[in-house]
């Protein structure tokens, strides 16, 4: 007999919790790399062209698409069997979530809007990176609470869905009507065999690469296919129940979530966080677009989810997360402002440029970077090590 899978939410927990380590690792290795003699080789292999793409555009246009698949896969799990399945469990993760992208965004705009041409760069530090996040958390132990961990799980799925309308909305190029035709021809198929009850994966899996191409030679970003395959993808609903064998969402997920978070992440952050400091001054550290993005990770972040909980709590739209004061509240809504992956993807859709991108790196990773020593400051100093923080 089949032992059934253990809750996706629980093993999704535990491999984020040691996936976000290892991107630590990973984008460490990148600016000790970037920074060393071996320098020349690591910013001219990413640039190698390997067909029609070079090696970096491969890793950020072609496997982060299979990042975006298991992003749209859990937020419709979240949404049909899980967490966020009704509207009273959505409300404060949404508010929050919203008031969490607004809020930072207004700050990078307050930071650098006026400067021409840095405005369309407001969306960078609107996302939260769950693996990072999370992997702080795991350091922490049992002083975070439960209702904490899973707070900000919610939090940043719904981070995840506003960022992915963000860069189908305000990030792509010029749209190819033939080719959308294309992408919307698979999906119906896909729908097809949805309605049909197939259940083997593989079906789902080849169109959802027909999909990619599709999208790729449409002008929206090709790893918006991700998320359209993912909604697509059947699903067993099994409510307060292990997932489902014969469940092809939870399938996927279970399988695709190791080779994404072990995997993929980490080496999107070795190609992307590399920047070298060589020639840089204080001036350049404290440039309009470096500190309107830090700014807005560190303090919007914090000030915007913070700021939406607390009314939640205060107006009776929510409760406030059980087992936690309002220090170790604070302690979370700082974590949210480690944006690593999604706002170092976002900055290199906002800004090509090398010279530009660089300080893109410098803001996300100095506001990342304080978001995460801050807010696990604040968890230590404020947390138990009995009682709540039991493991979801």
């Amino acid at each position: 007999m089949i032992a059934p899978r253990p809750s996706a939410l629980r093993d999704f927990l535990r491999s984020e919790a040691a996936g976000g380590i290892l991107l630590m690792a990973a984008a460490a290795l990148a600016m000790i790399v970037a920074n060393s003699p071996l320098a020349d080789g690591y910013f001219h292999g990413l640039h190698v062209q390997v067909g029609p793409m070079s090696v970096l555009h491969w890793i950020n246009d072609g496997l982060m698409a299979l990042f975006f698949l298991l992003v749209g896969l859990e937020i419709k799990r979240e949404f049909v069997d899980g967490h966020l399945a009704s509207w009273t469990d959505r409300a404060l993760p949404a508010i929050a979530a919203a008031s969490g992208m607004a809020v930072p965004a207004l700050v990078f705009l307050l930071f650098a809007g006026s400067t021409p041409g840095l405005a369309k760069g407001w969306a960078i530090p609107a996302a939260t990176d769950i693996a990072f996040a999370i992997g702080v958390m795991a350091l922490l132990g049992p002083r975070v609470p439960a209702s904490l961990k899973l707070f900000l799980t919610t939090v940043a799925i719904v981070d995840d869905m506003g960022a992915v309308a963000i860069i189908a909305l305000a990030y792509s190029g010029g749209i190819s009507g033939p080719a959308l035709l294309a992408a919307g021809i698979v999906m119906g198929i896909m729908v097809i065999l949805s309605r049909a009850g197939v259940k083997r994966l593989w079906p789902y899996l080849a169109l959802a690469f027909l999909l990619w191409l599709a999208v790729l030679l449409s002008g929206v970003h090709s790893t918006i296919a991700g998320v359209l395959a993912a909604a697509l993808i059947p699903i067993r609903v099994t409510p307060g129940a292990p997932d489902a064998l014969d469940s092809p969402l939870h399938r996927l997920e279970h399988g695709l979530h190791p080779w994404v978070a072990y995997g993929i992440i980490p080496l999107f952050g070795f190609a992307n966080a590399g920047v070298s400091f060589a020639g840089l001054g204080l001036g350049d550290m404290v440039a309009p677009l470096p500190l309107g993005i830090a700014a807005g990770l560190f303090l919007g972040k914090q000030a915007g989810v913070f700021s939406a909980l607390w009314l939640c709590v205060r107006s009776g739209l929510a409760s406030q997360p059980a087992g936690a004061n309002w220090a170790q509240i604070h302690g979370v809504c700082v974590l949210c402002g480690i944006g690593f992956t999604m706002s170092l993807f976002i900055g290199g859709l906002a800004f090509p440029d090398p010279r530009l991108m660089d300080e893109v790196k410098i803001g996300v990773l100095g506001g990342s970077a304080l978001s995460a020593l801050t807010g696990y400051a604040l968890l230590r100093a404020t947390g138990q090590r009995s009682g709540t923080g039991r493991p979801i």
